[in-house]
C-alpha cells in the first residue's frame, strides 16, 4: 500500500465566499466522486481546511503499489473541468491509522 497526501487548490483566494453556481455544481460532483473512491477503499479522509491565508481541501489517500495518485486527481470532476481548479499530490512515507 502507498499513501498520498492530496490538496485541492481553488481559483482564486476568496473562493469559497464568492462560488458561482457552476462551480458550487462542480463541488457537489466533487464531494460524490471522492465519497465513490472512500467506498473502494482509496480515500480515507477528505475535506476543506479553513486556512486564514485561503481555503483548501485535503484528502489522504490509500493506493495499491503502482497506482497513479495523479489519475485520481486529473479525473476530479473541478480539475477535469479546467475552470482553475488544481492539485498538489505528495507522498507520504507512512501513516498511522486506528487500530482495527
Amino acid at each position: 500500500m502507498a499513501y498520498y497526501f492530496f490538496k485541492l487548490i481553488p481559483p482564486r483566494p476568496t473562493f469559497p465566499a464568492d462560488i458561482t453556481p457552476a462551480e458550487a455544481d462542480l463541488m457537489k460532483q466533487h464531494v460524490v466522486y471522492w465519497r465513490g473512491k472512500m467506498a473502494e477503499g482509496q480515500m480515507l479522509a477528505f475535506g476543506p481546511v479553513a486556512d486564514p491565508k485561503g481555503t483548501y481541501g485535503v484528502g489522504l489517500l490509500r493506493l495499491d503499489d503502482g497506482t497513479d495518485p495523479r489519475s485520481l486527481a486529473n479525473a476530479d470532476p473541478v480539475v477535469a473541468a479546467g475552470v482553475g481548479f488544481r492539485c498538489e499530490v505528495h507522498p507520504m512515507p507512512s501513516l498511522v491509522l486506528p487500530e482495527a
